[in-house]
């Protein structure tokens, strides 16, 4: 399973590297939302400064979600998916915990380094913006294991794109609340060590039993 994951891990940072459109998408996603959005609420230093954490967090949510539905997809279309699952059941967890890593390496650590400085440009502090980036750290493997577990049950179904997102996206709202009140906990003079704990919690979790699902998911596939 570990000669697997290894090559399979390598294997989807090549494409992503061939693919540059394809991964940059995301991240140009993030990057405009959090610029576009102080047209929509106004200049104020002070309104942007209360309300950065929240928006950064669900930017990079949202972005998260936009490559989930060729995690499979594309393995599934030439049927090399299938022929790597007939290797057997460790074959699956192998294959479920190389995309969800692969997600986050090309996906999630890229947003979360580009947090800080969405955050000073929406006014936040170094402090607050480091704080920011700590919480995404930590909290965006938590979306690439519940994405990569989402993506599993729908591969090979129509409207794919949609599954996915209603499955997801309601999972994903307590890593947002946490992570997004780490940011906020400092604004208003608070520790962020509790929020911080909780989502290390929460991927503790994740990282646990969100892999052996999405490999019952990706053999049921092939079934």
């Amino acid at each position: 399973m570990r000669s697997l994951f290894l090559a399979l891990f390598l294997r989807d940072l090549k494409l992503a590297a061939r693919r540059r459109s394809d991964a940059l998408l995301p991240l140009a996603f993030f990057a405009l939302a959090c610029a576009l959005f102080p047209l929509g609420v106004g200049p104020l230093p002070q309104t942007l400064h209360d309300i950065a954490p929240g928006v950064i967090w669900a930017c990079a949510l949202l972005a998260a979600l936009v490559p989930l539905p060729s995690l499979y997809a594309l393995d599934h279309a030439d049927g090399s998916l299938d022929q790597m699952l007939l290797a057997g059941d460790r074959a699956a967890l192998g294959i479920a915990a190389a995309k969800a890593a692969a997600h986050w390496t090309t996906h999630g650590l890229p947003l979360a380094l580009l947090a800080p400085g969405a955050g000073l440009m929406l006014g936040m502090t170094g402090v607050e913006a480091g704080v920011l980036c700590a919480s995404l750290l930590i909290g965006t493997p938590c979306l690439s294991l519940l994405g990569a577990a989402g993506a599993a049950l729908t591969v090979g179904l129509r409207n794919a794109g949609v599954l996915v997102v209603v499955l997801v996206l309601p999972l994903c709202v307590p890593v947002l609340v946490f992570g997004a009140g780490a940011a906020v906990a400092v604004q208003e003079g608070q520790s962020p060590l509790a929020h911080l704990a909780l989502l290390g919690a929460m991927l503790l979790f994740t990282a646990t039993a969100t892999p052996p699902l999405s490999a019952a998911a990706l053999r049921a596939s092939l079934a």
